[in-house]
């Protein structure tokens, strides 16, 4: 084995230029595969942290449209008190505008509780979350998110900072406790001047200034092996008749919409990586066509060999030999080059890189054994090759 090793090495170093062109086939096929592969690992996980951080991984409530029924902490609790409830959170999503001497920007005002951090994923990058006082208190404080730091005045962090926001045409002044970084901020940095800027304030403040208090819903966290749509069922159940009526609030299933949303992001993945293995079976059929015109350049010693008592099987070995370690380096630099510039990629993304280390070895496999296939066939016609035949060759 060894031997058959030692012989394949000195074959592909004897034609070095030819051997790094097939190497570069392989090379640029897995290297493809492996940056799709951690890139849209990375991008996936991205996507599924804003949606968490936007409530859309366990379950939403609120009331049919046309109906009027209330929605508070009445409510809450009885959402609360199903074991299968995590944190619930309730909302009051409030259109409104950020004043900035004569100018204004549309912002859109959170009402929240204490509780929002845990339940929609919300990830503080400078100063606090809301405590239990600011909501008891209906105190004038808020959070910003990144963005809105950053756009109007040019430092991520402005805690301490005072703003005037407009809602409902009450302008009044909020200090600021906390920057927040909604999930990755790769969708809501994606679409910075599409939508507005996030303002958060508690709840009991968004209450106090608009004189209603109802929520426009409650998010809720599920806990592992909730069965949401059983889940939905006894919630609207309770809820509708904590109020005595047969149908006036709804639950949606926000989890549902998040894994059809995943599906999409893994069928595209799947697509950009069946692309990227085309490329693999063309570097295969390099090394077909290679090995076959070595295989003619090569008769006279195969040849010899031959005369000297090399069997069918020797010969076999060799030029298979020879294919797997051509296919085994490509895959091997084509993975240190794939990490590479997923690493490069992600690093420019702020994005942690995250290696599907079962994806790479199937693209390794896969470049191996599709190299050493279209290697059978110049193998099997170079130990078919009559030794009286192979020295006459020239």
């Amino acid at each position: 084995m060894i031997e058959t090793l030692s012989y394949a090495m000195r074959n592909i170093f004897r034609k070095k230029s030819r051997a790094v062109l097939l190497m570069i086939g392989i090379i640029i096929g897995v290297t493809s595969v492996i940056v799709i592969s951690c890139i849209s690992a990375c991008g996936t996980t991205a996507v599924n942290n804003e949606l968490d951080s936007l409530g859309l991984s366990g379950m939403n409530i609120s009331v049919k449209e046309g109906k009027k029924l209330p929605l508070t902490n009445s409510e809450l609790d009885i959402v609360l008190a199903n074991n299968y409830i995590d944190s619930a959170t309730p909302v009051m999503a409030l259109p409104s505008s950020f004043q900035l001497g004569d100018s204004s920007s549309e912002v859109i005002t959170w009402g929240i509780n204490e509780t929002a951090q845990d339940t929609v994923s919300l990830k503080v990058l400078f100063g606090r979350f809301f405590d239990k006082n600011d909501i008891a208190s209906s105190a004038r404080v808020c959070m910003v998110d990144k963005a809105f730091s950053s756009q109007n005045f040019g430092t991520d962090n402005i805690v301490g900072n005072t703003i005037s926001v407009n809602i409902n045409g009450a302008i009044e002044d909020y200090r600021v406790v906390g920057v927040l970084k909604t999930g990755s901020g790769m969708l809501q940095n994606a679409l910075t001047g599409y939508v507005p800027s996030f303002v958060y304030i508690p709840y009991t403040t968004a209450s106090e200034i608009t004189g209603q208090n109802n929520y426009n819903q409650i998010i809720t966290k599920l806990k592992a092996g909730a069965d949401i749509d059983k889940l939905s069922d006894r919630i609207t159940k309770n809820l509708n008749y904590s109020q005595g009526i047969d149908s006036g609030y709804t639950a949606t299933n926000t989890a549902k919409q998040r894994d059809i949303l995943a599906n999409i992001l893994n069928i595209v993945t799947l697509v950009l990586t069946a692309i990227g293995a085309i490329s693999l079976i063309v570097a295969g059929l390099s090394i077909m066509t290679v090995m076959l015109v070595s295989v003619s350049e090569r008769k006279r010693e195969i040849g010899i060999k031959k005369s000297i008592g090399a069997s069918k099987r020797k010969i076999v070995s060799e030029f298979l030999t020879e294919a797997f370690l051509l296919s085994f380096l490509g895959a091997a630099m084509g993975v240190a080059l794939g990490l590479v510039i997923s690493y490069i990629g992600t690093a420019m993304m702020e994005m942690t890189l995250i290696i599907d280390w079962k994806s790479i070895g199937f693209t390794v496999l896969f470049a191996i054994i599709s190299g050493v296939i279209f290697g059978v066939y110049p193998s099997i016609k170079a130990a078919k090759l009559k030794p009286i035949d192979a020295l006459k060759y020239e």
